[in-house]
Order: C-alpha cells, then structure tokens, then sequence
C-alpha cells in the first residue's frame, strides 16, 4: 500500500503543472454543475480531498466560507497553492485521503474529484470523508468507473495502470454505492457521462517514453470488439485519436445519528 502512495507521490511531483492544465482537469461539465449540486451556504467549510489542480476549490471558494485544499503530494499542492495565491479563503494541507488529520463532524461539505483511482483503500477514504463530514453535510464524488461487466472493468483498470504506474483501480457504480451505503452516506443524486479523452494528450500526461505509449496503444487494440466498441476506441492511419470512459457524479448526504 505505501508502495502505491509513494507511486503517486512520484507521478504528481514530477507532472504538478499538467494537472492544472490538463482539459480532462480543468474542464468538464461536472465542474459548472458543482454549485448547482451542493448549492453551497456562505457559512460553508468545506473539504476537497486530493486537489490536485484545485479545480474544485476554486470553484465553490466564492460561495463558501473557507475551502481546506488537501493533497497527498507536497509539490503538487505547492504548485496549486501559488496558482490559487489570489483564493484567500482556500487553505492548503498536505493529508492522506485515506487517514485525514481533521476531527469528527468538521465539515458541512467535503468533495473528491477525478483521484479516487489512485487511493489502495478506497474503503477507508469513505469511511474517513464521512468521519469528517457533520450529519446532515453533503458528500461531492466525482470519478472514473468502470462498466459492471467485469471484462470490461478488467481491461478498462488494465489500460488505465499501463498508461499511469500510480493507477490502483477503477470501481463500478454499484461498488461506490455499497461502500457509501456502509457509512452513513446515502445517494441523493446521480449522473453517468461519457467523457472523451484525446489520446496522444492522455497518454503522454503520465509517461515518459515511446515504448511506454506503444504498449498502452497495443494493449488497448487489442481489445474484444466489445471493448473497442463500448470504450469507443476511434483511429485514424492505425493510430489511436481517441476514447470514452464512464465518469460518474454521485451527490450523497450523511445521516444524522
């Protein structure tokens, strides 16, 4: 396990700035919805677990109160911090999502967006955001998720972990809910998109070499024609241009004891 989180560590530092960059990152529709889902109080404190970019931060920061930026990834949160030095109310801490140092029933909100994947407990990181969450607070999750069939999910995790060494696993929906339901958080509100990723730009975000994008590709056409046509493998001239992933969205709420 601390093996996976030194993985991470390693990959974040060494790629801070395209985080902050990346389209995949600093766009989407899941980020315009944000507001609208939590529909935030100015009396809000809130909680975004492994920020990354800060994209999230900095787009409830100005309906809130205070927004506590954490991240596993020193020089990553150092980076997100001097490009948000203008976000007075965000507050940086370096935290392990999967052992928060913040005490019980500390937020009104607390969010997770696009990292998830990379935590080797998952399990713990649910039970620890809703430690942390007031009853009654609202929980933003925000990931990747693989299709309940298994070969499928086999060979989406298998693709995501050639492309980024610090990939642990992508969950199902139906996972993400037991895991919820078994802390306290019960779903209020759900969504299931097609997210679009440009290949040469997704690939070469997380790695350093020809051969390594060669074996990504290879894998990936190597496929099922199952997979090839649920992950909407597109080519052009024996190349890869792109693929679609499942992104879900997921807004749950803690139970009051």
């Amino acid at each position: 396990m601390e093996e996976n989180k030194a993985k991470v560590i390693e990959q974040f530092s060494k790629n801070a700035n395209s985080y902050v960059t990346s389209p995949s990152h600093a766009e989407g529709k899941d980020l315009s919805m944000i507001r609208d889902w939590l529909n935030p109080g100015r009396n809000w404190i809130v909680l975004d677990i492994a920020t990354g970019g800060g994209h999230v931060a900095k787009t409830i920061s100005p309906d809130v109160k205070q927004v506590f930026a954490t991240d596993l990834t020193k020089k990553m949160l150092q980076n997100t911090a001097n490009y948000l030095k203008n976000y007075e109310n965000i507050y940086f801490v370096l935290a392990d999502a999967e052992n928060l140092p913040f005490l019980d029933d500390t937020f009104d909100a607390v969010t997770c967006r696009i990292a998830p994947h990379h935590f080797p407990r998952p399990d713990l990181f649910i039970k620890e955001t809703s430690r942390v969450l007031k009853p009654g607070g609202k929980f933003l999750l925000i990931d990747n998720i693989t299709p309940e069939d298994p070969e499928l999910a086999k060979y989406m995790n298998g693709f995501e972990k050639l492309r980024d060494n610090s990939h642990v696993k992508c969950l199902s929906a139906s996972k993400w809910e037991q895991l919820t339901q078994e802390h306290q958080l019960i779903k209020q509100k759900n969504n299931i998109h097609k997210k679009t990723f440009p290949f040469s730009n997704w690939v070469r975000r997380t790695t350093d070499k020809a051969e390594e994008r060669k074996r990504v590709k290879d894998f990936i056409l190597n496929g099922s024609s199952k997979a090839l046509n649920y992950f909407r493998i597109e080519q052009k001239d024996g190349e890869i241009t792109s693929l679609k992933v499942d992104e879900m969205m997921a807004l749950f709420e803690k139970q009051h004891q």
